[in-house]
């Protein structure tokens, strides 16, 4: 097969955080990188590519519908990485992925569906494996920071051969953002999708629905997603009760399938959930308990037509986004802590400026596209398959690079025992 002609192809460019994507990449890929912009509109595309100055006038548009196949097939053979932003992904996304494994195109996504991600490794994986690609799902804020959080604290214990992770919580201990209607729309799939098929909901409910080997996995009791917890219990230094965080039970599964993925290094007996911090005062206990029941309302109220059509009148809809400034003003700070075999504890922290579902999700999607064309050489291949091909994770997959692409951008990626 000939080379491809271009790097990175943005999928989705027109849309909101497809075109934030797009001027990242024209502001920060090295010299030499060939991007091109791809959607169903030339119109749209043309219109974008003005927007982002004299460097992107030439960059190639690449016309393609989600839905497809002979389309995305010759779009994933002219570039050597697809980065995309359209979904939801269980509606949009299968074709490309597809496209992309079957192709040996490397391929980044931002997805939060449970669901489509488990299609996608039935689908892909060994077709992947097969051709050489990655296909690596949950390269945003679903589910970066949780991953390379972890894997952070697994290579500190690892080196200070402190045994293996136990329990393992990460807290949301600040966030400032604007709800991403896009995140909203996949939740809204998801249940119509899952809601009269009792086999989708058990598997989109179990811990392990992303793991390569099911059978395999350790029997740890139950592990709920929306838990209310003393801060205590997760650190002997945190105050206050914690909340469930809204995105765990997307993030955790992904986590818990990096760690399968390396032949459960992370350790047999690890447990891992995430929480938020709703402060530290006496009342700490009522407002995470508040949380939780706001977390099943919302759930609920999107899966009663009535309820939705109220709901949908107030929520954000697929393609809008905080101003600029309002983007500059988020932030996040995301501390994982963890107990080892031997007693000893250590904490992550993964942190960084900018709203977490717009502007600092471009740049870990981003970075996340660069480290497949740019450092593919220094990729890991630190998975259980012999050449890290297939449908990955971002640790697994990007590991080390990422780290040190995203501290190079602005974020803190650490570890230390405490």
């Amino acid at each position: 097969m000939s080379e491809p002609e271009l790097d990175i192809i943005v999928y989705g460019a027109s849309g909101f955080v497809g075109k934030l994507l797009a001027e990242y990449l024209v502001k920060n890929s090295p010299a030499g990188i060939k991007i091109g912009l791809g959607g169903r509109s030339i119109e749209k595309l043309a219109a974008v590519r003005a927007t982002l100055g004299a460097a992107a006038t030439e960059l190639p548009l690449v016309i393609a519908d989600a839905d497809d196949p002979t389309a995305l097939k010759v779009l994933a053979t002219r570039t050597r990485v697809v980065a995309t932003t359209v979904g939801p992904y269980a509606k949009y996304g299968h074709a490309l992925a597809h496209a992309c494994a079957a192709a040996g195109t490397d391929y980044v996504d931002l997805t939060g569906e449970v669901l489509f991600h488990r299609d996608s490794i039935d689908a892909n994986h060994d077709l992947a494996v097969s051709t050489g690609a990655r296909i690596v799902h949950s390269c945003g804020f679903d589910s970066i920071p949780s991953d390379l959080g972890v894997h952070v604290l697994h290579k500190l214990v690892q080196a200070d051969d402190a045994g293996e992770m136990t329990d393992t919580t990460l807290v949301v201990t600040s966030l400032r953002g604007g709800i991403s209607g896009g995140t909203i729309d996949s939740l809204r799939n998801q249940i119509d999708v899952s809601k009269d098929d009792a086999r989708l909901r058990k598997l989109a409910a179990s811990p392990y629905s992303l793991s390569p080997d099911r059978e395999r996995e350790p029997d740890l009791g139950r592990q709920s997603d929306v838990t209310v917890v003393d801060g205590r219990k997760i650190s002997p230094s945190l105050k206050g009760w914690k909340a469930p965080f809204f995105m765990a039970s997307y993030n955790t599964r992904v986590v818990r399938r990096s760690n399968a993925l390396r032949d459960w290094s992370y350790g047999k007996k690890f447990k891992y959930s995430e929480v938020m911090s709703v402060g530290s005062s006496v009342i700490s206990p009522v407002v995470a308990g508040g949380v939780a029941l706001g977390l099943g309302a919302l759930i609920a109220g999107l899966a009663l037509p009535p309820t939705r059509f109220l709901l949908d009148k107030v929520l954000p809809a697929p393609g809008e986004g905080p101003s600029e400034d309002a983007q500059k003003k988020g932030h996040f700070t995301l501390d994982v802590f963890t107990v080892t075999t031997t007693g000893a504890r250590y904490r992550s922290r993964v942190r960084a400026q900018g709203d977490p579902g717009y502007s600092a999700t471009a740049v870990m999607l981003g970075e996340s596209a660069l480290s497949l064309a740019v450092d593919s050489a220094e990729l890991p291949a630190g998975t259980s398959l012999p050449d890290a091909a297939g449908v990955l994770t971002p640790a697994t997959a990007l590991g080390d690079v990422l780290v040190e692409r995203l501290r190079s951008a602005g974020f803190e990626v650490s570890a230390k025992k405490l």
